[in-house]
């Protein structure tokens, strides 16, 4: 027996429809520390139009956002504002590394320049070079939409596995402020 629906109707599954919906409004958080940061402003400007990927509404308020974009070097004096920014992200959260800095260290393999954030915080895409065009990230973007589309289900299921909810490493336990 087959029905006849309307034009105007559209039969899905709420998983997809929900992820359809995560995945073409990601709001950005960006983290820029150095050049990276210069190529990451060249991807918001009209000449890239990042929104025509949905990502165009950076935020500057961690409970706003849903994706990092962490663009350039980490000196491990900023790691505990990154990882209690990373903290204070509502799930789903995700996070794209933006550089050779920001990936592995870059140049500066010294004992101040975090050599990976891959260690204190989980990285859902890399996005390689010194500096990267800003056709590299919108690529890492649309990448990153595919792998939305294709994880996520509407009470969050995939966000409770020990996997993603597993500490890191080195992640450094932040003090309660007004203590």
């Amino acid at each position: 027996m087959e029905i006849e629906l309307p034009e105007n109707v559209v039969v899905s599954k709420l998983d997809e429809l929900g992820n359809w919906c995560r995945k073409n409004s990601l709001w950005p958080m960006p983290f820029a520390t150095a050049c990276c940061g210069i190529e990451l402003m060249a991807t918001g400007a009209s000449r890239h139009d990042i929104a025509r990927f949905g990502a165009e509404v950076f935020r500057f308020s961690p409970r706003q956002c849903d994706l990092m974009i962490v663009a350039g070097r980490v000196a491990m004096k900023m790691l505990p504002v990154l990882q209690r920014i990373w903290q204070q992200m509502h799930e789903p959260k995700w996070c794209i590394s933006m550089g050779a800095c920001a990936s592995t260290g870059g140049v500066f393999d010294t004992y101040c320049v975090v050599q990976g954030i891959d260690r204190f915080i989980p990285v859902d895409m890399y996005v390689p070079g010194c500096p990267p065009r800003p056709e590299q990230l919108l690529q890492a973007i649309i990448d990153l939409q595919d792998k939305i589309q294709g994880e996520g289900t509407i009470n969050g299921r995939e966000f409770n596995t020990q996997q993603r909810q597993r500490a890191k490493r080195a992640l450094v336990e932040l003090p309660i402020i007004g203590q």
